[in-house]
């Protein structure tokens, strides 16, 4: 790569629309270019890390034998509709229509295709076991694209599929793939811990989660270290309530509480801990208005609501629903009296004497206790809280932030039984396929390196996934001996396995090493006035050391590095 007349350009300045490290620096360094909100271009050295980590990818699946294919990106909606899982994405999905009116979605995900790819090949036991991947553009329709390459629209993933014909075999084969994706984010360089997780619109039997620590994160992960716990937030189970000194109950009445309308405003009106509130939230929970019960200084875990009540989608209700099913404002919601479902956590189980809204503007109502409404459901709604115990009872937990990098999924037989695939077994008894899915985002993959390998506005990739492994910059492009040395050097390096750019543009030597500084070029041989001895200086990356060595050891040199 001869980078005067290359493709290539870089940024000086931080840039307003990006609001991640990764993003700001990635576009900076003219690897990528937002289109619109959420979809992005991959630009020269961009694709070429993109191109790096999918090649690690295809590598290990390789090595486990499993099968690339590619399946289509545009598919007919009634695949999803079959499988049950149309309702379940809701407006995440982009929608369209053929000339011929037929509905068509952008694929956010392929296990029906590739379960019917599947049933192509499968028909007895014989058949069994196998397993395909691919490296396809997803297409969601994310409310709230952010954070660069993280939360986007369009992106680009690996997942992987296994076909099975028991449980047993599948855990086999999900051990395989769960290894396999060790050491891919190994050999990326990821620091990455896999946690328990939802199974989401996935469904099945298991989710794991392999989540790149990082402090814009949108996971929040739940450790403890001594038993090796730990899960996403989402799934992390409370301790058991614990019911404080038994209280004599008394009956419950009103109290004007004008302008208090946030659990903290209340809670400094009555003089009282938040602890001693039940705060009650309105939630659509598929399309009709439930109340949601909890401790005043808890939050939703809006995931263990959904599994709690076997729904699909919930959302918080806009005020003017609030008022609509309350009769009062935001900020005076409260289950005594209401018509709404109510919901409530297993900590208001064990409360007593508890202070909580009246369904009227300004009034709130003390003293309330569990007999006096009714409820729907009981059971753990909320999200547990750093220093809490662990549900394994090992000791408090802590919390990480991070950001989802890769997935693996027990699937069951849910999408073969949905999608028609079924095998004859050595009884001849017709049975369904066992599956599992795994998926590897690349593209986030590239955005957390990026997160937690930068500094002082540069990006330090790891050795192996660098754009530019060997940049060779000519100090001064009208210096014979300079330009002569270079070539020389630059023809070396292109006979190993270490990807070299040239720098021959013509400008100043400062602006040469701040563009390979932010775009983290691994080795960096500089050719300057030394030239004529046959002398050149080289630094890598993730150091501040600077070395002259004759031009006939370089090369060995810097090959011992790499290998090290």
């Amino acid at each position: 790569m001869r980078l005067a007349s290359s493709y290539f350009f870089t940024v000086r300045e931080n840039l307003r629309d990006e609001d991640s490290t990764s993003g700001n620096l990635l576009t900076r360094a003219g690897m990528i270019k937002k289109s619109s909100s959420g979809v992005y271009m991959y630009l020269p050295l961009g694709l070429r890390v993109l191109e790096t980590i999918e090649a690690i990818i295809r590598e290990e699946m390789e090595a486990i034998g499993c099968q690339e294919v590619l399946m289509p990106a545009l598919i007919q909606e009634e695949v999803y509709i079959n499988s049950g899982r149309r309702e379940n994405f809701g407006k995440d999905m982009f929608s369209l229509r053929d000339r011929y009116h037929k509905p068509y979605v952008l694929g956010p995900t392929h296990e029906e295709i590739f379960a019917e790819a599947a049933g192509m090949a499968i028909r007895s036991y014989k058949h069994l076991p196998c397993s395909i991947y691919q490296i396809q553009t997803k297409f969601r329709d994310e409310p709230r694209p952010r954070f660069g390459l993280i939360r986007v629209r369009e992106f680009h993933m690996k997942d992987a599929y296994t076909f099975d014909r028991d449980i047993e075999g599948s855990d086999i084969a999900y051990q395989k793939m769960f290894d396999a994706y060790k050491k891919i984010f190994d050999r990326i360089g990821l620091d990455y811990r896999v946690v328990r997780a939802d199974t989401g619109v996935m469904g099945g039997l298991l989710s794991e989660e392999f989540q790149a620590i990082c402090p814009i994160g949108e996971d929040i992960l739940v450790t403890e270290e001594s038993s090796g716990y730990a899960a996403n937030i989402e799934v992390a189970a409370c301790p058991k309530p614990v019911a404080g000194e038994t209280e004599t109950e008394r009956p419950y009445r009103e109290v004007e509480t004008p302008g208090q309308r946030t659990i903290e405003e209340v809670a400094n009106f009555f003089n009282e801990d938040a602890s001693k509130f039940v705060k009650s939230l309105v939630y659509e929970i598929d399309g009709e208005p439930h109340l949601l019960c909890l401790r005043g200084d808890r939050n939703i875990c809006e995931g263990k609501v959904l599994r709690l009540l076997g729904a699909n989608e919930m959302e918080l209700a806009e005020p003017e629903l609030v008022e609509k099913v309350t009769g009062a404002p935001l900020g005076f919601a409260g289950p005594i009296n209401s018509d709404l479902p109510i919901v409530i956590d297993n900590e208001v189980s064990v409360m007593q004497n508890f202070i909580t809204g009246a369904n009227k503007e300004d009034v709130h109502f003390v003293d309330c206790n569990l007999a006096d409404f009714k409820y729907i459901k009981q059971g753990d709604i909320r999200e547990i809280t750093e220093g809490e115990l662990c549900e394994n009872g090992a000791g408090p937990v802590k919390f990480a932030r991070g950001i989802e990098v890769g997935n693996t999924f027990k699937l069951g037989t849910k999408y073969a039984e949905a999608m028609g695939l079924y095998f004859q077994d050595d009884d001849n008894q017709r049975k369904p396929v066992v599956m599992g899915s795994y998926g590897i985002g690349s593209g986030r993959c590239m955005a957390a390196l990026v997160e937690q390998n930068n500094q002082d506005g540069k990006i330090i990739w790891p050795k192996q996934i660098a754009p530019i492994q060997v940049a060779i910059i000519i100090i001064n492009m009208k210096n014979e001996e300079q330009v002569n040395l270079a070539e020389k050097l630059y023809k070396e390096f292109q006979k190993t396995e270490l990807y070299t750019a040239l720098d021959d543009r013509d400008e100043r030597a400062g602006v040469k090493f701040n563009d390979h500084e932010l775009i983290g070029s691994w080795c960096r041989i500089t050719v300057g006035k030394r030239a004529g001895e046959g002398v050149v200086e080289v630094k890598f990356n993730d150091s501040d050391e600077k070395i002259e060595l004759p031009v006939t050891e370089i090369r060995d040199y810097v090959l011992k590095e790499y290998t090290k």
